[in-house]
């Protein structure tokens, strides 16, 4: 299945591991890119230093292209894509759009660039910068998200730029693949999914859980980061909907020094970030600090499976999947059913018409 996406990147097939925080590591990247897809290291909540024995574990385990998804918005973005040129990293791809010399940098030494949009305009701004293609996830998706469904937010992108577009959000199976080539999308992107395989560093009894929620499991809370946030509608969960602002507050003082002393960060460079952050989302000052409890609270539920104290983010097709395969597994059943459903529809279109002998 050749398309713009495997052009650009050297995968065998059009289907991108999205960068999943303290899900998307080495393990299974690693995985994800033998399987002849594109696997992205989620780097948000790693230091500069374990981002690059990161890269190298990848490399390790790897020769096959794969990315680094990258905070646009952070402090030391600059080192960070002169990292991803030393090693030579095949993709960079951001989850806000990054600034045009950082997009130059990268091009200068022939690495992909692929910021993720979440509106049509923000697909042209950064088109106009350079990338090279964009992600583009609709509101099925987990983690943050939009208020807009893929089959809604993809056509208007296509429509509104010129360069490859990756579609995300709700996708799962060979189905999705089709319908999104169809629709013109270069390849899907897919994170619960990949998440909920063998490959996944995620502990199992946490894996099990999530194949026990249905359609109705996910919740679009703003509580946790100030932010709409999809995520599974766990205890833990519940009751930060209903905690009060007193309450949400003591806890987020408490993450953000957690989060100091893992990240190694000093105040002066959390308040950097954090200015930042507040100037490129047009987060108020108390969404700016309750930021911080993203990734800690994330890092509670999936590194150290506890679902009670920590939170999981989901797409709604977490009601879909109800096994977990390897990476190699997932990919070429998807793979494979797309090119069968494909061929189907195009046997469909020819119906009645001058078809090829044998159609």
């Amino acid at each position: 299945m050749r398309t713009a996406l495997t052009e650009l990147t050297g995968v065998d097939h059009p289907v991108v591991q999205t960068g999943m925080g303290w899900v998307s590591g080495p393990r299974l990247v690693s995985a994800t890119a033998n399987a002849g897809a594109l696997g992205l290291l989620a780097s948000a909540t790693m230091s500069l230093e374990q981002l690059e024995a990161a890269i190298l574990e990848v490399r390790g385990r790897t020769d096959r292209p794969f990315g680094v998804n990258l905070r646009a918005d952070a402090g030391d973005a600059a080192d960070r894509v002169e990292l991803l040129i030393r090693h030579g990293v095949k993709v960079a791809s951001f989850a806000l759009a990054p600034k045009p010399e950082l997009i130059a940098r990268l091009k200068e030494h022939g690495i992909v660039v692929m910021p993720s949009v979440g509106a049509a305009r923000h697909a042209e701004k950064v088109a106009a910068w350079g990338a090279d293609l964009v992600m583009v996830q609709g509101g099925e998706g987990g983690g943050h998200t939009g208020s807009v469904p893929t089959t809604l937010l993809l056509p208007s992108v296509l429509d509104a730029v010129g360069i490859p577009v990756v579609a995300a959000g709700g996708f799962f199976d060979g189905r999705g693949l089709a319908a999104a080539l169809s629709y013109g999308a270069a390849g899907i992107g897919m994170g619960t999914r990949f998440l909920l395989t063998s490959d996944s560093a995620v502990p199992d009894p946490v894996k099990r859980r999530y194949l026990a929620f249905g359609l109705d499991g996910t919740v679009v809370t703003t509580r946790a980061d100030g932010m709409p946030h999809r995520l599974l509608r766990t205890e833990f969960v519940e009751d930060l909907e209903h905690t009060g602002a007193l309450g949400r507050l003591a806890a987020t003082a408490r993450r953000t020094l957690a989060f100091k002393r893992m990240s190694g960060l000093s105040w002066p460079a959390l308040l950097a970030d954090g200015r930042r952050m507040r100037r490129t989302s047009d987060r108020d000052w108390a969404q700016v600090m309750q930021a911080a409890n993203t990734p800690m609270l994330l890092k509670a539920g999936l590194v150290d499976g506890d679902t009670s104290a920590g939170m999981l983010a989901s797409g709604q097709v977490v009601g879909l999947i109800d096994d977990l395969p390897s990476c190699e597994e997932l990919v070429d059943r998807v793979v494979r059913d797309a090119v069968r459903r494909l061929a189907a529809a195009h046997g469909t279109a020819l119906t009645g018409q001058d078809a090829p002998a044998g159609q």
